[in-house]
């Protein structure tokens, strides 16, 4: 009777899954693929922010290109296509940074549904911080980083040996300043965020702190031109701001 009985739980089992179109391997396997459909979702609404941002900035190409010069005066094409490309870069750059905000939402809506309940409520808090801490980054490297890099830069000259930028060059030289640095301030972010859903403690922090500086300086040599400023600029400000995320996640966190 028990085996009868068994039997019908078994194939009472069977209609509920076929009309609920449940089959493990075949779920798996959707779920892979409304993964990758959504992640090409995603990435899909990045670039029509760029190019919308890139189409506003295209409006404003003049005044950014003088905002960009300032720091190095008067500058020179070396090619016929060299100025009309550097100002596409431009364009283009000044798109993304003005689509960052979406950028940023974009990739956290895509994440979400790995995190838990309160881990989704913490990241929806951190990603507007995370937002400023990247244009602060920005501001940092182009107001204070910039302008020392590039009178170290133009002090290497002489009598015999003058300094002659080029646009392509000294727009390639402002990207990869810029950049690194608007990454690395999100290094106070992914601190607390690892600490709040307790990846990470303040104790253990504190215990690697002294690897912190010799680390922030393989990263710089990584992120930066091959140059010993460059390198220290970047180094020392991730190297600080580890220190704040550890007050921060000792005292305010007390974790």
């Amino acid at each position: 009777m028990a085996a009868v009985e068994e039997k019908i739980e078994e194939i009472e089992s069977e209609g509920m899954a076929e009309d609920m179109n449940i089959n493990p391997e075949h779920d798996d396997e959707m779920s892979i693929i409304d993964h990758l459909t959504e992640l090409r979702r995603r990435l899909i609404h990045c670039v029509v922010a760029v190019l919308v941002g890139s189409c506003i900035t295209y409006a404003f190409d003049e005044e950014i290109m003088q905002f960009l010069l300032a720091p190095a005066g008067k500058l020179y094409f070396m090619q016929p296509g060299e100025a009309f490309f550097s100002y596409a870069k431009v364009v283009l750059f000044s798109g993304f940074l003005l689509a960052t905000p979406v950028v940023f939402y974009e990739i956290w809506r895509f994440f979400v549904p790995a995190f838990t309940r309160k881990e989704r409520m913490v990241l929806g808090i951190m990603v507007p911080s995370s937002i400023l801490l990247f244009y602060a980054g920005l501001a940092f490297s182009f107001f204070l980083i910039v302008p020392i890099g590039i009178k170290f830069f133009m002090g290497m000259g002489s009598e015999d040996l003058s300094p002659l930028f080029s646009i392509e060059k000294y727009l390639d030289f402002i990207i990869t300043f810029l950049l690194p640095f608007g990454l690395a301030f999100e290094l106070p972010l992914v601190i607390i965020i690892m600490a709040a859903i307790g990846l990470v403690t303040s104790q253990q922090l504190k215990k690697y702190f002294r690897y912190v500086f010799f680390v922030s300086f393989i990263i710089g040599a990584l992120l930066t031109p091959p140059d010993i400023i460059s390198q220290i600029t970047l180094a020392l400000p991730l190297t600080v701001l580890y220190g704040i995320s550890y007050l921060v996640v000792r005292f305010v966190l007390r974790k």
